[in-house]
């Protein structure tokens, strides 16, 4: 699976499981394990035993990572998840394009 859909600092939209239809900032990509984690989904509760950092512990709430293959891109234009292609400009240098509307996802240049 291509990793150049998706991007740190990218708003998804996730497609399948109990987080369906919710959108969120990515936050990290996990390459290795093909996982994202997206601010404030999937959100899980940890117990964390006291430690001499942490002194009160207690249940922490945490976004845990999703499957990259259930989240995709959301186009400004279009307002839903979307396929991405890649178009070459005329100074060389690559950008992300929603298959439907033709609307630029690199945050560098808009249309």
């Amino acid at each position: 699976m291509s990793l150049a859909r998706i991007k740190k600092g990218d708003t998804v939209m996730v497609i399948s499981g109990r987080e369906k239809g919710k959108t969120g900032k990515v936050m990290e990509i996990l390459t290795k394990k093909e996982r994202v984690l997206v601010e404030k989904l999937n959100m899980v509760k940890r117990h964390m035993r006291p430690t001499q950092k942490d002194k009160q512990g207690g249940i922490l709430e945490k976004e845990a990572p999703l499957a990259l293959s259930v989240v995709m891109p959301l186009c400004p234009k279009c307002n839903e998840g979307v396929r991405v292609k890649t178009k070459i400009g005329k100074d060389g240098s690559k950008m992300r394009v929603c298959v439907a509307c033709e609307e630029k996802l690199d945050s560098k240049g808009k249309k």
